[in-house]
């Protein structure tokens, strides 16, 4: 995925997805598609990191670069969106009773997704021509995820319209990409072997590991496609402990915070910790995200810089 190509491949199967609008009783069957896919996604990304040479070695340097790049993004996001929230403070949110039930249930989820690249690490340690299929595979199951999100959004009833005259989320959704972005330039500062454009493409995953750990993967390695993904994965479970709590008084940092999950993992905490009148936001914002996300990916692995 170094070419231009690539903007087409992921753009091309989200754009037909939004294209057609199916009935909302096939939406249960969109949300069970996307998330074995999701699974499989990870499995595949576990595979291409068993073909990294001396990966017991270089663990310690995957999980302190992926600690940083996610302290300087997610800390870089907060800090914009609590500003935004003082200098133009929204009305105060209804307090709504914490459903914890929910909260534990995407807890689970997010170690089950843990989960499934320790067993494609597996595979592919026991199964070595398995990493040969990788490249094809993830491009194929990347290009299905992309699509079914698009018949998702749309299918959802969401149109362009809706999310456009949600002046908030749209304010929200600049704040969050610009401040990622920056902090991406911070982090390529730091690390002297990581280009301006390559600081860049990590910072643009917004919480969406399933997409970033691949794109990351095919562009620079199984090394920064982990890093990628362990950065947006631990964003979720920050997203899970600290949106109840920075509701009460910054209600756009705590949409924020979930990134592009904020349209449906954590959607269900937004809503119970927010109550209803948040979730206009939270769907705008998620919306952008999620649109927005793999076009910055793309376009920065894309050009070097």
């Amino acid at each position: 995925m170094n070419s231009l190509m690539t903007l087409v491949f992921i753009m091309t199967p989200l754009f037909l997805g939004f294209a057609i609008r199916l009935p909302k009783a096939f939406l249960p069957w969109i949300d069970k598609g996307l998330a074995w896919l999701v699974y499989v996604i990870l499995v595949l990304i576990g595979v291409s990191l068993s073909g990294v040479k001396s990966l017991g070695t270089q663990i310690g340097w995957v999980t302190l670069s992926a600690v940083l790049l996610f302290v300087l993004v997610l800390g870089a996001n907060v800090l914009a969106l609590m500003w935004f929230d003082r200098a133009h403070p929204w009305q105060r949110l209804k307090q709504v009773k914490r459903q914890l039930g929910k909260a534990q249930v995407s807890v689970s989820g997010s170690l089950q997704q843990i989960s499934c690249v320790l067993i494609g690490l597996a595979l592919g340690k026991a199964i070595p021509p398995a990493v040969l299929l990788l490249e094809a595979s993830g491009t194929y199951a990347l290009m299905l995820l992309v699509f079914l999100v698009g018949l998702q959004l749309r299918s959802s009833g969401i149109t362009l319209r809706q999310v456009l005259i949600n002046k908030r989320g749209v304010q929200t959704s600049v704040l969050v990409v610009f401040s990622a972005l920056m902090a991406g330039l911070l982090f390529a500062a730091l690390i002297p072997q990581v280009s301006w454009s390559q600081g860049l493409a990590l910072a643009s995953g917004f919480g969406w590991y399933s997409l970033s750990g691949i794109v990351m993967t095919e562009a620079y390695g199984p090394l920064w496609g982990s890093v990628a993904l362990l950065n947006d994965l631990v964003r979720e479970f920050f997203a899970l402990a600290f949106i109840p709590l920075l509701m009460r008084n910054h209600p756009s940092a705590a949409v924020g915070v979930g990134g592009a999950t904020s349209l449906d993992f954590t959607l269900p905490i937004i809503q119970s910790s927010g109550g209803l009148e948040v979730v206009p936001l939270a769907i705008s914002f998620g919306f952008i995200i999620n649109i927005i996300a793999p076009i910055l990916m793309v376009m920065f692995t894309t050009f070097t810089f």
